[in-house]
């Protein structure tokens, strides 16, 4: 209060923002907002000033969800497509450029689903974020993964320039993804885009069954999108120079126990957690399902591509 009676005192003086702040030791913005949310210089008042910042200050306030009830169906939508609240922020001002009201930050999302005096939106959507939960549950033994010495392989180190550097589409990092053993899904993912291919492993996880499955899929693929691959030092690519030769892909190889340099391909395994748990099996999902799954997952708007999709990326990048 003491303040707001020095602001009205300057004003009545003539004295600028800046002369005001100086007196005050504020920042010239703090004085001019403080005027211009208050009826600006002719007529600010110290009290009326004071008395609509207390209000200004109640808590709690009514949410933007809550008051907002067209954002809020969209809001409820894309969760329900299993967005994350990060992305349905980001993708906003995108798809309404022109509409101020149809913004909302990805906190508030959070807080209108897990803070029950701030719930705007139905709880039930919870089960739609990557985690399904609120609370962490203690981590389950991790499956063994065969590693041992590979034969023949090439470093990652010797990949191509335009594949370290994303410039090119068509250069790919792969995995597998565990669920109950023994049960495993193949996953790909396109380091310039992040569009991901998945392929089923129903017959087993050795190099010798996942080979035929993994060319398969990269056949899948138009030539102009099969350059390379980089996997880990997994022994179910065992057989990646057979590979090789069946699909005309060379493969690059990490350093063991090195997940972070095919860092692409294990964010989108965190992705594909929220489909493929680690306690089911696997092998219930045919190519048709996984199909389902990654056009879903490559329908989701990225932060790092500027909030288009990988989709959108792929296609922009083909033309």
């Amino acid at each position: 209060m003491a303040d707001r009676e020095e602001i009205s005192r300057g004003v009545a003086a003539g004295e600028s923002c800046r002369q005001i702040a100086a007196r005050l030791e504020r920042a010239p913005s703090t004085v001019s907002r403080e005027l211009a949310r208050n009826g600006g210089r002719h007529r600010y008042r110290a009290q009326a000033a004071d008395a609509a910042a207390f209000g200004r200050a109640q808590r709690p306030k009514p949410g933007k969800l809550v008051t907002e009830p067209r954002l809020r169906a969209v809001v409820e939508a894309k969760l329900a497509l299993r967005w994350s609240p990060e992305q349905i922020a980001g993708w906003l001002p995108l798809a309404y450029p022109q509409d101020l009201v149809m913004r909302v930050s990805h906190e508030t999302i959070y807080l209108s689903l897990f803070v029950q005096s701030r719930g705007a939106l139905r709880r039930e959507l919870q089960r739609c974020l990557r985690t399904g939960r609120a609370m962490r549950h203690p981590r389950g033994k991790r499956l063994p993964q065969g590693r041992g010495q590979l034969r023949d392989t090439l470093h990652i180190s010797q990949r191509p320039p335009e594949a370290a550097d994303r410039a090119v589409p068509g250069h790919w990092e792969g995995d597998l993804v565990f669920g109950k053993r023994p049960s495993a899904v193949g996953t790909l993912v396109e380091r310039h885009s992040r569009d991901v291919l998945l392929f089923p492993l129903p017959n087993g996880l050795t190099a010798q069954q996942v080979r035929p499955a993994l060319t398969t899929a990269i056949l899948r693929l138009p030539q102009q999108l099969r350059r390379s691959l980089t996997w880990d030092q997994g022994r179910e690519m065992a057989e990646h120079v057979q590979f090789s030769v069946d699909s005309g892909v060379q493969v690059y190889f990490c350093d063991p126990r090195s997940p972070w340099q095919r860092g692409t391909n294990e964010n989108a395994n965190g992705l594909l957690r929220q489909y493929l748990s680690k306690g089911a099996d696997l092998r219930r999902f045919d190519q048709a399902a996984l199909d389902a799954i990654a056009a879903e997952l490559n329908g989701r708007p990225r932060q790092t591509l500027g909030f288009k999709t990988p989709s959108q990326a792929l296609a922009e990048a083909l033309h």
